[in-house]
């Protein structure tokens, strides 16, 4: 019994460390959170994103905003939640990408200084966020809701599935704790768990398999892209992948759902 009690408080404390890392909410000290393992969290957190964005979304629908304001208002929500982490990665990601030797892009991307690339990378990903957020209708607010977490969970596999380049780098402790199959099958829980509430809301199945099915294609593609790039990942890549993957699939679930 108490080693049960105590799994499960080192689950809330991981937790709680998932959302100090990837999000600005403000989780207090005395809470006593850890890091360990928070990579299978991760489409976990960004479920909770999702809620927050689409109750945002169906506020501003409410009340007749504008689609224009709604795009904007989302997408810098969207942005801000996070503080611009994976953002960030997707930039530092696409400067290296502009290096034509492949030597040289880890160091590329090291450097703290944005270069054209990357400022065009971050111009595009919003503008993809923005334009889909801008047409999507009220009813179809659950894409929202879907397409954080699989964003995210496009960084578990590329996690779970490739090798870390940097040893000492800001995202090596997710590749050093990650613990393979179960914290895999944790991190695809929300994911089951979200399509099995979405059937009961009576959301059309039709709709829910094709953005599945597309979320998840482009989730894995996103990531052995990065790694046939790089010959592996590091902590900016696993912050593009996010970003690559929620801006792509909001676009083609958006056209889905027209």
């Amino acid at each position: 019994m108490r080693q049960a009690v105590l799994a499960l408080i080192n689950l809330w404390r991981s937790l709680l460390g998932a959302f100090i890392f990837y999000t600005i909410l403000l989780i207090p000290n005395s809470w006593n959170p850890s890091f360990h393992r928070i990579a299978r969290w991760c489409p976990l957190v960004g479920l909770i994103i999702g809620g927050i964005l689409s109750s945002v979304f169906l506020g501003l629908s409410t009340v007749n905003a504008p689609s224009l304001i709604r795009g904007i208002i989302v997408t810098s929500l969207w942005l801000g939640i996070t503080g611009g982490l994976h953002l960030d990665g997707a930039m530092d990601s696409a400067d290296g990408l502009a290096v034509t030797n492949p030597d040289k892009r880890l160091e590329v991307m090291a450097d703290s200084v944005t270069g054209a690339f990357g400022a065009m990378t971050a111009i595009i990903i919003l503008l993809f966020k923005f334009a889909a957020i801008a047409s999507l209708a009220e009813n179809h607010w659950w894409l929202l809701l879907f397409i954080p977490m699989w964003g995210r969970w496009s960084q578990v596999v590329a996690i779970a599935l490739f090798p870390y380049l940097k040893p000492k780098g800001k995202g090596a402790f997710h590749k050093r704790d990650f613990n393979g199959i179960p914290d895999l099958i944790t991190a695809t829980l929300p994911a089951i768990s979200l399509l099995g509430i979405f059937r009961i809301a009576s959301i059309g199945i039709f709709s829910i398999a094709q953005v599945t099915i597309m979320s998840i294609t482009v989730a894995i593609a996103i990531s052995f892209w990065f790694k046939a790039k790089f010959n592996g990942h590091t902590g900016d890549t696993y912050g593009a992948t996010v970003e690559w993957t929620e801006s792509i699939a909001i676009a083609l679930g958006s056209l889905i759902l027209q």
